[in-house]
């Protein structure tokens, strides 16, 4: 009888860190963010939504981006990400070719946006001609947006500089270093007010799917579970704070035409993948 309360002791002894070994043993479910703006950024906005899928899904969740757009899209085709959250275009790529599969999107209209420095000489599509002009990666919607409209717009001769992110675009038309620079309106919204301010929209997109939501194919069994995780996220207090600060209105399902709709958008993300760029 002591031999096995000895054993019943040395058993609860061991059940924490057995516990805690198989927390740490436990792959980390990774939710890939597109780098619309800095790593700190994106870390910082998808926190409180980290820490929710933790305790509803009882696994590690860690979030995760890329150095740009081109690369985001690339990790997502070789199945790194469990969750993808990008762009329309990206998204219809990862449905597609690499069969992830929809779950949900934003309220708030997407639009892509042409910036000036506010005190720039430039304005007219004619003035960008020759000139340096600023984009995202050449695989960001918004600086996809941006060539077809110097297209449209018969801007010869223009050189694409890719930048890092957003709130980067916004530095360098201040210094001059470019003649117009492409993101989204609500990355623009974003910017802090002494950039925001100085800067100026010369042309805006119509509305585009926005940042969407899709699941690795690997965790089909789970997809009822975890849309439950994100809607009942989507109905908390600190979601309520995260939509509210950047502009994002909730969530919502999306119609089946709108990504494709993306269709031509991907395709280009197709090319630049194969290029190799």
């Amino acid at each position: 009888m002591l031999l096995n309360i000895r054993r019943f002791i040395a058993l609860l002894v061991c059940l924490p860190a057995l516990s805690l070994a198989a927390t740490l043993a436990t792959p980390a479910f990774r939710i890939g963010v597109a780098p619309h703006s800095s790593a700190r950024v994106i870390l910082e906005m998808y926190q409180p939504l980290r820490l929710h899928l933790e305790q509803a899904l009882q696994k590690p969740v860690e979030i995760v981006t890329a150095p740009d757009f081109t690369e985001f899209a690339r990790r997502g085709m070789a199945q790194d990400y469990d969750i993808a959250i990008t762009t329309g275009h990206q998204a219809r790529l990862l449905q597609t070719d690499a069969k992830y599969r929809p779950l949900l999107t934003y309220q708030a209209d997407f639009k892509a946006v042409a910036l000036v420095a506010a005190s720039s000489r430039f304005g007219e599509p004619a003035d960008f001609s020759g000139t340096t002009v600023l984009g995202l990666s050449a695989s960001s919607l918004v600086t996809l947006w941006g060539q077809h409209w110097l297209m449209r717009n018969s801007v010869a001769n223009a050189t694409m500089q890719y930048v890092s992110a957003s709130d980067s675009v916004g530095q360098l038309l201040l210094r001059g270093e470019g003649s117009v620079g492409f993101m989204s309106l609500a990355n623009y919204q974003n910017l802090q007010p002494a950039v925001r301010d100085r800067l100026r929209v010369v042309a805006e997109s119509l509305s585009m799917v926005g940042r969407v939501y899709v699941l690795n194919a690997r965790h089909a069994r789970q997809q009822g579970e975890i849309l439950a995780a994100l809607k009942s996220f989507g109905e908390s207090d600190q979601a309520k704070q995260y939509f509210s600060r950047y502009q994002l209105g909730g969530y919502r399902a999306l119609e089946s035409r709108e990504l494709i709709v993306m269709e031509p958008y991907a395709n280009e993300v197709r090319l630049v993948l194969r290029q190799g760029k």
